[in-house]
């Protein structure tokens, strides 16, 4: 009899902790955000597009911050287009330029902030995750999928610089989505792996990153906060060429934002671990929807998006006779660089760099007719 009682009180503190536990799920379900309501862009407002906040939630409970953009005076179901990156930035940067000029050419469109970064939730702060944030994707596909003036079954999505290869990554993984634009995109966890141009590709380069992740684990644990590891540099100066093009966008008034990771302090340092074990794009040669990669001739990261495409395809691609992946062209390009197999294709920007591919940058380079183009064909 008093096992029998001790046993009932188990049972009912056990479902005392259940009903407390879902309450607290129930709690960062709805967790609220606080928004911004002005309009804090780098880019200008559109009299062409009605834009709100919105928000929605991921698969981990994460609630998500967005800018919808819709066109003005649009009728019926539209087709949509979830946009983000780059990595490290946020809606009001890049992403937004993007999202508010393919609503301008009749797309319904969202840019997000990823999970733990810009007015996004998430805790801790500015941490990244290949699983988590190619579920940011996903997310916005189902938040999209349920707004009445969207056609759920044309939906695509836009990723740039390191989320153009999430993106990638998001379409593999999901079968709703029907376009893809991956645009001067970075393979976060080759780069993360093996550094630039692979010349990090060893063992013990490996080894030796892993040895600082670790004893960073536990300076942060003791310190009982997380180190950042600081964003594109103050003085660009003596810098790499690159990274020169990164401080011309993040830390001038071109694309400076109080939110942007790239533009502040950075990431924890501690991000990187979950890319170093990533077997990321594995999958993408079985994407069967449509995909555009896009980059720029002069773009460090050019090898990225033609090794992705290379990869999805099984093509090789044959620019000038050369490895495609070197740096420089035998000579600057004359036109867009174009190749198609089936419904992939892989196009590349005279005379671009890495970052005006974010807004533009002096040539206006972003071949904004070709997405539209691409996403009209492919979403309908």
């Amino acid at each position: 009899m008093r096992k029998a009682a001790l046993l009932a009180v188990a049972v009912l503190m056990l479902a005392a902790c259940g009903n407390k536990n879902q309450e607290q799920t129930q709690d960062n379900m709805n967790q609220e955000l606080t928004l911004t309501q002005e309009w804090d862009k780098v880019f200008p407002k559109s009299d062409k597009v009605d834009h709100k906040k919105v928000t929605f939630k991921n698969r981990f409970g994460i609630t998500l911050a967005a800018d919808l953009y819709t066109p003005k005076n649009a009728e019926g179901k539209l087709p949509a287009i979830a946009v983000s990156g780059p990595f490290g930035a946020v809606k009001e940067q890049s992403s937004g330029l993007y999202a508010q000029t393919l609503a301008e050419r009749g797309f319904i469109t969202i840019a997000f902030d990823p999970s733990y970064t810009g007015e996004s939730g998430g805790e801790p702060r500015y941490v990244s995750s290949p699983d988590i944030n190619t579920e940011d994707f996903s997310a916005a596909v189902d938040f999209l999928s349920l707004q009445e003036n969207v056609d759920a079954d044309r939906i695509g999505i836009l990723g740039v610089c390191g989320w153009g290869g999430i993106a990638l990554n998001a379409a593999a993984l999901d079968p709703r989505i029907k376009a893809t634009v991956a645009t001067t995109m970075y393979d976060m966890s080759r780069v993360s792996q093996n550094g630039y141009h692979d010349d990090g590709d060893s063992k013990e380069a490996r080894d030796a990153m892993r040895k600082a992740m670790a004893e960073q684990r536990l300076t942060d644990y003791r310190n009982g906060s997380y180190e950042r590891a600081g964003g594109v540099v103050e003085d660009s100066t003596d810098a790499p060429w690159f990274v020169q093009q990164y401080y011309a966008y993040y830390k001038t008034s071109r694309g400076y934002h109080k939110r942007s990771l790239n533009s502040n302090e950075g990431w924890n340092k501690t991000s990187i671990l979950s890319w170093l074990n990533a077997g990321f794009l594995k999958f993408t040669n079985e994407i069967d929807n449509a995909v555009l990669i896009l980059h720029g001739e002069k773009a460090h990261s050019r090898y990225f998006g033609i090794t992705a495409y290379e990869n999805m395809t099984g093509a090789k691609v044959d620019l000038q006779g050369q490895d495609a992946n070197l740096q420089p062209l035998n000579k600057p390009l004359a036109e867009p660089f174009i190749v198609t197999r089936g419904n992939k294709q892989l196009y590349i920007v005279p005379n671009a760099t890495h970052c005006d591919l974010y807004d533009g940058g002096e040539g206006n380079y972003i071949p904004f007719d070709y997405i539209e183009n691409f996403y009209k064909e492919n979403l309908k």
